[in-house]
């Protein structure tokens, strides 16, 4: 009998254990992060911007005279130099213009020489009767009817000169005409497009452009770009930029910013979608091998460089409310002058989780310069620190002040930073 009631406490007992173990609170368990160190080194700006590959020079060679294509001695791909004749237009007409007009000029010339003549005569005559004149020889009237016919003689002439003048004027054009039925290049070039062919016929025009083909300077190029304006400012003539070609995987270009425009290119004017972008000009040092005009390229700009600077993987830094901040440490007073005085109180400010006896702290911070993966921090953080890096949702969303975390071991880059 006894026997059976010691088992029946004992059992009570243990029923009563395990409903107290039940019912008592369990600590949360710790939320598995990755880790990282503030560690000092340089960090780069860069700017990231797609665009398209083009030639430094692009020339359009038009014809300013009509008429048939007799002559084309170039193709699609062929180099040429400055000077070369590249093309002829049906210079018939043309010549034929240049012949009457040298016929027009050559008569206007000769009224000229005519003109001259016959002032000269009537000079050398005025200068006798004045004599005979002077001697009572001859009268008052036959002075005055001579010095008439010099007169006359001398508007004659002028006019018979500027009939030349006028002729002359008629032939430069139309020799001009005839010049431009030569197309020649205007630069060091290639070929890179062909819009007539060899018989076609050519409309020139002062007013519409005829293309007859695209001359382009392919062994200088650039990439021309577009980047946001919130960008832009922190862009310099001159500033490095690495360049990838899709067409060309795997490989890398140098370059750099050679113009930033100063017009802005805004689309989705008055919307909600506004976008604000300004046009970007970065030359390559060299030319791609197989690099054509047209193709999409990747240019990466280093803006700005700091050295010796305290660095995180940028996914560490994140904002909390200002209200959740209240007791969160302060940057110093010396770091604040640093930072930028000018910006305006936001709702918002970057946090970090500052890790230290398996507690995640939220600590404010400062940034400076941020890379694709790196971030600069200015304030708030000293070298060794380590700071909550991943996994993003839980430093963004999920880390609260305070809460228990462990590292995940598997953690790709988790712990010291190079």
């Amino acid at each position: 009998m006894k026997k059976r009631i010691v088992i029946g406490v004992l059992l009570l007992a243990a029923v009563v254990g395990i409903t107290i173990a039940g019912v008592r609170p369990h600590p949360p368990k710790p939320a598995e992060v990755e880790l990282a160190k503030v560690a000092r080194q340089s960090i780069t700006r860069t700017i990231t911007a797609a665009g398209k590959v083009a030639a430094s020079t692009t020339v359009k060679i038009n014809s300013n005279v009509s008429g048939d294509l007799v002559e084309l001695n170039v193709k699609v791909g062929d180099k040429v130099a400055h000077g070369q004749v590249l093309a002829r237009v049906d210079p018939t007409r043309y010549k034929a213009q240049v012949k009457s007009d040298q016929a027009a000029l050559a008569a206007a010339q000769a009224d000229v020489s005519v003109q001259k003549v016959q002032l000269a005569h009537d000079q050398v005559e005025l200068g006798r009767i004045e004599g005979l004149h002077a001697k009572g020889m001859a009268s008052e009237a036959e002075v005055e009817q001579q010095k008439s016919l010099v007169a006359g003689d001398a508007a004659k002439l002028a006019a018979g000169q500027q009939r030349a003048d006028q002729a002359k004027g008629q032939l430069a054009a139309s020799s001009d005409y005839l010049a431009k039925c030569t197309l020649a290049s205007p630069i060091d070039g290639e070929v890179i497009e062909l819009d007539r062919q060899l018989g076609e016929r050519v409309r020139g025009s002062d007013l519409s452009e005829d293309v007859v083909m695209v001359l382009a300077t392919l062994s200088e190029m650039e990439v021309k770009v577009e980047v946001g304006e919130h960008e832009v400012v922190y862009l310099h003539q001159g500033d490095k930029a690495d360049v990838e070609l899709d067409a060309l995987e795997d490989k890398h270009f140098t370059g750099h910013v050679i113009e930033i425009g100063q017009n802005a290119i805004i689309r989705n004017a008055g919307t909600e979608a506004e976008v604000v972008s300004f046009p970007i000009r970065v030359a390559l040092d060299a030319r791609p091998p197989g690099g054509l005009p047209g193709m999409n390229a990747t240019v990466h700009v280093a803006s700005e460089t700091h050295d010796h600077a305290l660095v995180l993987p940028i996914q560490a830094v994140t904002v909390r409310p200002e209200k959740v901040l209240a007791k969160a440490p302060a940057p110093s007073e010396t770091s604040i002058k640093t930072a930028d005085s000018s910006a305006k109180p936001s709702e918002f400010a970057k946090v970090v989780f500052v890790v230290a006896d398996g507690k995640a702290t939220l600590r404010r911070v400062h940034t400076g310069l941020s890379s694709e993966s790196d971030i600069e921090i200015t304030d708030g953080l000293k070298e060794g620190d380590t700071v909550v890096a991943g996994p993003y949702r839980t430093v963004s969303k999920e880390l609260k002040d305070g809460e228990s975390v462990k590292e995940k071991k598997d953690a790709p880059g988790a712990g010291e930073r190079s």
